[in-house]
């Protein structure tokens, strides 16, 4: 995911966001693809650090704690609110005026 945000940021991976990649050029043109690119990065890379709460919590135990159910029910709440503040951005700050 890293890597896929490092491309998108790049300007080599427009394709990838979903959405733009289905929009006509009319619509397309009412979008700031620079912050957009920006907005999607930041979403796949607080994703990445959303998804390794349970790693840093639990550390080393494989065995299915309530500590580690836990840290993986986190996870995945801070994933669920990324997303949701990243569609927000995308369709408010992405917006050319």
């Amino acid at each position: 995911m890293i890597v896929l945000a490092a491309v998108i940021v790049a300007g080599k991976g427009d394709r990838l966001i979903a959405g733009y990649n289905t929009a006509s050029e009319n619509e397309r043109q009412q979008v700031n693809i620079k912050r957009l690119r920006i907005v999607v990065a930041a979403i796949l890379v607080l994703s990445i650090a959303a998804l390794d709460i349970p790693f840093f919590i639990s550390g080393q135990e494989e065995d299915a704690t309530a500590g580690s159910v836990i840290a993986h029910v986190v996870a995945a709440m801070a994933v669920i609110y990324i997303a949701i503040a990243g569609v927000i951005i995308a369709n408010t700050w992405c917006k050319k005026k």
